[in-house]
């Protein structure tokens, strides 16, 4: 099972997204900032960090360069709704997917659901 670290300081987006990814089949682990991510990031695998950008304490930028340090093989997507920071996340993280709000939760699953079957068609071939 696709193990989920979801990172957003906005509780009731928090439930709403951790409960989507849920019903679509996925683990999922919140934490309300990425000071609470970090360690669970060199403490346990997971397959995707999903944060959002503007958080209190650490941004998600920060964690993202901090996770390729200590988890490399875990892939990052981005959720605002700050166009000007999706602007300095493409530019400081071009790997990363970056999930403008709003957004329906039946996009942020296709995304999900896009990013995996991308890398199990590559590490297929």
């Amino acid at each position: 099972m696709i193990r989920i670290l979801l990172a957003e300081d906005e509780d009731s987006m928090r439930t709403y997204l951790a409960r989507a990814l849920e019903n679509a089949g996925y683990e999922v682990v919140a934490v309300d900032r990425g000071t609470h991510a970090l360690p669970l990031l060199t403490e346990e695998h997971f397959d995707l960090l999903l944060s959002d950008i503007v958080m209190p304490e650490m941004d998600g930028i920060e964690l993202a360069q901090r996770c390729s340090q200590v988890s490399p093989t875990t892939k990052v997507m981005f959720i605002t709704g700050f166009a000007a920071v999706t602007m300095k996340a493409s530019r400081e993280a071009p790997q990363a997917k970056v999930l403008s709000k709003p957004f329906h939760l039946r996009d942020l699953v296709l995304e999900v659901e896009r990013l995996f079957d991308s890398s199990m068609a590559n590490a297929n071939l």
